[in-house]
């Protein structure tokens, strides 16, 4: 594989960016927290799929289980970030149906390395 061309990569990249637009409206006192955190599941879901790829098919398999780890993380997060009032609604359920859309094509493309 070239990371690069996987849509699963390409759509974390977009949520990564994503996510560094919204934290930077939230609480300066969160940059060590939430902030911090959201952003490392982030880009862990992007760095996994990259690094994986150059492994074999089951250490492929391997590494997008942790990047779709990272999913769940990511959303606890930003369920947290919800109810602490730093993501309206909208924004929280921008968020959730992007991740939600990209742990499905992390399954899908799991599942095709049988």
């Amino acid at each position: 594989f070239i990371f690069e061309n996987i849509i699963a990569y390409k759509k974390a990249l977009i949520l990564v960016n994503d996510v560094y637009k919204t934290t930077q409206l939230w609480p300066k006192q969160e940059i060590y927290a939430l902030t911090d955190q959201l952003r490392r599941a982030s880009f862990s879901i992007a760095l996994n799929i990259a690094e994986g790829s150059s492994r074999t098919r089951k250490e492929f398999r391997h590494f997008l289980d942790i990047a779709r780890g990272s999913c769940f993380e990511y959303i606890a997060i930003i369920t947290i970030a919800k109810n602490q009032a730093y993501l309206s609604n909208n924004s929280f359920s921008s968020l959730y149906n992007k991740i939600e859309e990209l742990t499905k094509i992390i399954q899908g493309l799991k599942n095709s390395l049988h």
